[in-house]
């Protein structure tokens, strides 16, 4: 199970060679943003953020640390200003993300000098899905709390303007998870193999 599109463009060039390289192996990737039960599922492995995998479970990591930021166009930003700290966040229009996972909307969180603050802000548009989010952002309608990875080109070209770059926490990588039950397994071994970072 994957939770969203940048993790399936980091998971799927290793799953595919081992689909090249064992011909006998059959994988499912259900890519799903809920906290689900593998086991019960009949799910032999999940993929999840670090720290939200289960203490009983084996967990090997399988992507670098990451980090969200805040990201609008210039033009917006010279229309409304430039966010200094997360609660200035409050008076700008912010494109809210709705949680798959319990329904309600994400609260933004940020983390400077060993203090942390969620910021639960307001907006016009409620997405729950990041690529849509960043191209609601180029398109001006306000500010988005997205993945670095997915906006790093558009900083760099000028078409997104970072905000509260050192708010912005890190998070603990992709970690694939799975019940000690299964690190025997040849076939299982070849995709855990394929996926280490």
């Amino acid at each position: 199970m994957c939770r969203h599109r940048p993790l399936t463009q980091l998971i799927w060039p290793k799953l595919r060679s081992v689909l090249h390289d064992y011909p006998d192996i059959r994988l499912e990737l259900n890519v799903d943003g809920g906290f689900r039960d593998i086991v019960e599922d009949g799910f032999d492995a999940g993929i999840r953020l670090g720290e939200s995998v289960e203490h009983d479970m084996i967990a090997l990591r399988v992507g670098p640390d990451w980090r969200l930021v805040a990201v609008a166009t210039p033009d917006y930003v010279a229309k409304h200003g430039r966010p200094e700290h997360p609660q200035d966040l409050l008076a700008h229009d912010c494109i809210n993300r709705r949680l798959v996972t319990a329904g309600g909307l994400y609260a933004w969180e940020f983390e400077k000098d060993g203090k942390e603050l969620r910021v639960r802000v307001e907006g016009r548009l409620t997405l729950n899905d990041e690529g849509t989010m960043v191209e609601a952002a180029l398109d001006g309608v306000g500010i988005a709390y997205v993945p670095e990875d997915m906006v790093s080109a558009h900083a760099h070209s000028g078409a997104l303007v970072v905000l509260l770059e050192d708010w912005s926490p890190r998070f603990s990588g992709y970690h694939i998870y799975y019940p000690s039950r299964h690190q025997n397994l040849p076939a299982f071994k070849a995709v855990l193999n394929a996926l280490r970072h």
